[in-house]
């Protein structure tokens, strides 16, 4: 068949991953199932494919992990695995910017590893994510080393973020080895978690200063942590000590006020920021604001924030309440609309998770008192039929809107695309079959993470992920996973995404208006 030829990049791309990506032959897995062998060579038929800004009936040709071609009518001869996409969608899997798996907080391990999270992940359609790295002792290289082991049992591709703790010129210079030589271009700040994780404010501008430097875009966990720390003593002292104390003692005006503060601060350096789980219209409403004066923010919400309401925190079984506590909190009815609302607008820009799944028994370690609850739920499985039903089968946004929100702008942020987040010639072989006539039913009986409880439990709706494909092997199809542990892949992504386009020119700009320093005459009473 007559195929587009792939340019040099992608062909020296292809021949890299061919020869080093690792052997699954022989391995075994809960997941394994005896369906069909994976393929090399993949052709789909009949489908509509869709990018970001542009959707057509057209074949995919596969082979080797890469997209070969997108084009009608594709011929292929024998030992090719054809699938029929008739009446479905054709999609770049989608790329979750916000896990949490096996990591270690508030004394226990989330339940989820990077084995059964990117199970579960492929299973709902997403075929990478980008995880946090969580410093040693505040030490950055040890932390990516640990993070390193933790992930060799991972089943599909993934990239770190990684947190920064502390300060001092061994960070600084730690920052920069992992920006040049570890693929490293994202370093996320707490604001919150007093004690622990939360940096302060001058710690926060040495780091804003020093991701402006080496082109890596800073991340803020945005929550008042002093105030929050106030409202735990608050709420204790009111007797207020069940899962409820947790959505009390950290209102929306505390998630306002620091996501006002580092955007402020970021104006300041002239930096790019990424506001991680919005979950509030206090913090919507700072980042539409500098948005709207030509800032360059970036506002992620999380499924959680834009489905449920913080109602369930009530629920008088402390199972069920638990299992809803994550930070920031969700909210009250009303912010999750309203941040529906401002994700079909633009005013924020894609989907995450924030999946950091705690069982039963782990947030039973807060049974008597809210702040030693595990904060975190799940999303991983989740996230991309729940957008798809919510967003799109609600009209509120278009089928190429739901690829860019859960796809194609994270890879374009994180500066992987178009290696991932879209469906052309060139691009990884991440792709999903989406039967919008298809329907679905969650629950923590048939997922795939490893929690015994789900916060989006006996939710149903329409439009379901058929099939997945991860770096071009069939890894979900008739409802069966065949994912081995040690295949998936680290994706290293290099730094200067777009957000950085025009930095100096502004810089520039900025150094011309100061009028300064002035050249004064000593007068007589400076002699």
């Amino acid at each position: 068949m007559a195929l587009r030829p792939l340019d040099s990049f992608f062909l020296a791309l292809s021949l890299f991953l061919l020869l080093t990506s690792p052997s699954v032959s022989g391995s075994a897995t809960q997941f394994c199932s005896a369906g069909r062998e994976p393929s090399t060579r993949i052709l789909i038929k009949g489908g509509t494919v869709v990018n970001a800004h542009h959707q057509e009936l057209a074949d995919v040709y596969v082979e080797d992990g890469i997209i070969v071609a997108v084009q009608p009518n594709i011929k292929v001869g024998d030992e090719v695995t054809v699938l029929d996409a008739t009446g479905k969608f054709v999609m770049p899997g989608g790329i979750d910017p916000h896990t949490h798996l096996a990591m270690e907080f508030m004394g226990t391990e989330t339940i989820d590893d990077f084995f059964s999270g990117q199970a579960a992940a492929l299973a709902g359609g997403t075929t990478m994510h980008i995880d946090f790295v969580i410093p040693v002792n505040g030490n950055l290289v040890a932390g990516f080393e640990a993070y390193e082991n933790k992930s060799g049992n991972s089943c599909m591709d993934y990239g770190f973020h990684m947190a920064i703790t502390k300060w001092d010129e061994g960070v600084s210079r730690d920052m920069e080895k992992l920006v040049k030589e570890k693929g490293i271009n994202s370093f996320k700040f707490f604001l919150a978690y007093k004690g622990s994780l939360m940096v302060t404010d001058d710690l926060l501008l040495e780091g804003l200063k020093r991701c402006k430097s080496l082109g890596a875009l800073a991340m803020v966990h945005a929550e008042n942590g002093d105030a929050v720390f106030e409202g735990q003593k608050r709420m204790i002292e009111l007797g207020i000590t069940g899962p409820e104390g947790h959505a009390l003692s950290r209102p929306p005006v505390l998630e306002g006020e620091a996501t006002s503060r580092a955007i402020r601060l970021a104006r300041f350096v002239n930096t790019p920021l990424y506001v991680v789980h919005v979950m509030s219209v206090d913090a919507m409403d700072e980042i539409a604001k500098a948005r709207k004066s030509g800032q360059k923010v970036i506002g992620e919400p999380v499924v959680s924030g834009l489905i449920l309401d913080d109602h369930w925190l009530w629920d008088p079984d402390f199972t069920i309440a638990s299992k809803y506590v994550m930070s920031p909190p969700i909210r009250p009815l009303g912010h999750g609309k309203a941040l529906q609302d401002a994700l079909s607008t633009g005013i924020l820009q894609l989907v995450g998770t924030d999946h950091c799944t705690f069982n039963s028994t782990q947030k039973s370690l807060g049974y008597d008192d809210f702040r030693k609850i595990p904060n975190g739920v799940n999303g991983l499985e989740e996230r991309m039929h729940l957008i798809w039903d919510t967003m799109v089968g609600s009209g509120q946004i278009s089928v190429t809107d739901f690829v860019r929100i859960t796809s194609t702008e994270c890879a374009r942020i994180f500066n992987i695309y178009p290696r991932k987040g879209a469906i052309i010639a060139g691009s990884d072989a991440d792709i999903i079959i989406l039967n919008p006539n298809s329907s679905y039913e969650i629950s923590s009986k048939t997922h795939h993470s490893r929690s015994d409880t789900n916060v989006y439990e006996g939710r149903r709706g329409k439009g379901k992920v058929e099939v997945t494909i991860a770096g071009g092997r069939i890894v979900w199809e008739n409802e069966e996973l065949k994912v081995v542990p040690g295949s998936g892949k680290y994706i290293e992504m290099p730094p200067f995404s777009y957000l950085f386009d025009g930095i100096e020119k502004s810089d520039a700009n900025y150094l011309s208006s100061l009028r300064a320093p002035v050249k004064r005459v000593p007068s007589e009473a400076t002699t």
